[in-house]
This record gives structure tokens, C-alpha cells and sequence, in this order.
């Protein structure tokens, strides 16, 4: 699983709220509500996110294994 607290994290340093990020990259609703519920987003979107915020993906997603283990 992808998940994006590290995003909301960075959204609260910089002060910034998730519209005023969905604003400056111009996306939907439903792709914030997508990373607000750790959904798969398309990587134009994680693109866009690290230009806007000066960052590297791994600043804002972090990969979470499945209990599954898988061979």
C-alpha cells in the first residue's frame, strides 16, 4: 500500500491546507479525496505535487508492505 501522511505532514509545515494544494496543481476533488484515503493517484499527479512543494516523492508517499507475504 501507498500511503500519503508524509504529504498531509508537509502540507501542515508549509501551512498550506489540501485545497490549496489541489488549487496550485490543478486537480479534482476526487484525486485529493484519493490520497486523503491512501488510493493509487497517477504519477502526472505525484509529478505535479513534487514540482508545487520542491520536494522528492519520498518526502511525501511512503510504501507500507501487505501482511500478505508473497513469493
Amino acid at each position: 500500500m501507498i500511503a500519503y501522511y508524509k504529504l498531509i505532514d508537509m502540507l501542515n509545515r508549509k501551512g498550506m491546507k489540501k485545497i490549496d494544494l489541489q488549487n496550485a496543481i490543478g486537480c479534482s476533488p476526487v484525486t485529493m479525496a484519493s490520497i486523503s484515503k491512501n488510493r493509487p493517484v497517477n504519477l502526472t499527479t505525484i509529478d505535479s505535487i513534487c514540482k508545487v512543494l520542491n520536494c522528492q516523492p519520498g518526502d511525501i508517499l511512503e510504501y507500507i508492505p501487505d501482511d500478505k507475504t508473497t513469493k
